[in-house]
């Protein structure tokens, strides 16, 4: 699952390839058909032209009869106008005449010599030559059926594309939501599970604390970190398990505090330091336990990225009136472009042993729990990465 996952870009470009390939042979072929049918219909149209033709010029006897129910009348879909030499109307055929103006002559002559100005720029007019030397034009434009099919295949397109969209947004809001679903019920299975050896930790710590055996031992104070280290995981399992209250926090304080206990648990070659463009005082909404959590979790990527060793410059500055900006600035191997995109899924990991959640949970923490943002601001191949979080004030 993981690899497709990780592949969904390429997926998604091969489905629009394809799709546009299929639109280009869906056009392409309906263009052939254009064509053939308009070829056809000239072709009609020069037969109801030479009809004319003999019949002006022919003595009367049965074919003539035969010209006018077989040849001209058969034409019952490609409006033509005749007209003498001088764009006098003559008669007309296939031309929808509105109700409201069937009986005023003039208004017809109207739309029918507006009809003729459409025709001109479809086809060439056909002229039928008179024995006294003067001629009739015959006017002639594209039939409905032809007209409509000329549009069909962007209409059928534009219809599928419609549907394919409300489809990928349908499966992507389920997908989501599905995602939302195993989130939260695995932070709640943790925090659970956690509970249970935690009060019991707790106790014994309470207990060996008060024993006057273990009086004035430093691995009491050391234990009682590590009991109310994994109070604050359990805390942060189950704030991802329900909705987290954001309060106002001075940011800068509770980022060196962050940082002040990372330091002491990580490589004493990697070199912190956290510093700010505006006044101590400012504030942003944010949740500890969680705003800690996504710290540590890019801070330790970034440890991980210098192989133990190197410089992490935290930068907090302010964006407009509304919006604080933390950049978490590494100078490890950098992120390759082709691989920018893929750092915040689940389950994308360089690391051997690593799972790839660290990062994802950190966006979601971000992004959902804070209506934030947390993306890559630079990053360069050999020389670092800055990952920037964007948070309410």
């Amino acid at each position: 699952m993981i690899p497709i996952y990780s592949q969904k870009n390429r997926i998604k470009l091969v489905f629009v390839i394809v799709a546009l390939i299929i639109g280009a042979a869906t056009i392409t072929y309906t263009n052939i058909l254009v064509s053939r049918l308009s070829e056809r219909e000239q072709e009609l149209v020069q037969l109801y032209a030479k009809g004319l033709r003999y019949m002006i010029n022919a003595p009367s006897d049965d074919n003539i009869v035969f010209i006018e129910e077989e040849i001209l009348s058969s034409n019952h879909t490609v409006p033509v106008i005749l007209t003498d030499e001088n764009e006098n109307i003559l008669d007309s055929k296939n031309i929808n005449i509105p109700e409201n103006i069937s009986g005023d002559t003039d208004k017809i002559n109207q739309l029918l010599q507006r009809e003729i100005e459409k025709m001109k720029t479809q086809h060439a007019p056909i002229v039928v030559p008179w024995a006294e030397g003067s001629v009739n034009y015959v006017f002639y434009k594209d039939s409905a059926l032809l007209s409509q099919l000329r549009f069909y295949p962007y209409v059928q397109l534009i219809v599928i594309a419609c549907f394919v969209s409300m489809a990928y947004f349908a499966f992507s809001y389920s997908r989501r939501a599905e995602q939302n679903r195993v989130w939260v019920g695995l932070a709640k299975e943790t925090a659970h599970q956690l509970g249970t050896p935690l009060s019991s930790l707790m106790a014994w710590y309470e207990y060996i604390k008060a024993s006057p055996k273990f009086e004035n031992e430093p691995i009491i104070d050391e234990l009682g970190k590590d009991v109310r280290r994994l109070e604050i995981i359990t805390e942060r399992f189950s704030n991802i398990g329900s909705v987290p209250l954001l309060r106002d926090e001075n940011l800068l304080q509770v980022t060196e505090n962050a940082i002040n206990y990372l330091q002491n648990r990580i490589s004493r070659k990697v070199i912190f330091s956290v510093t700010s463009n505006f006044s101590p005082d400012i504030t942003a909404k944010v949740n500890v336990s969680l705003y800690d959590w996504v710290i540590e979790n890019i801070c330790k990527n970034a440890v991980d990225a210098m192989e133990g060793k190197g410089n992490i410059d935290i930068q907090l500055s302010l964006l407009g009136k509304s919006s604080i900006a933390v950049d978490i600035t590494d100078t490890g191997k950098g992120i390759p472009k082709s691989k920018m995109a893929a750092v915040f899924l689940p389950g994308f990991t360089t690391k051997k042993r690593g799972w790839g959640l660290g990062l994802a949970l950190a966006k979601r923490i971000i992004d959902n729990y804070h209506e934030g943002r947390l993306y890559v601001k630079w990053s360069e191949v050999g020389k670092g990465t800055t990952f920037r979080i964007v948070l309410n004030r």
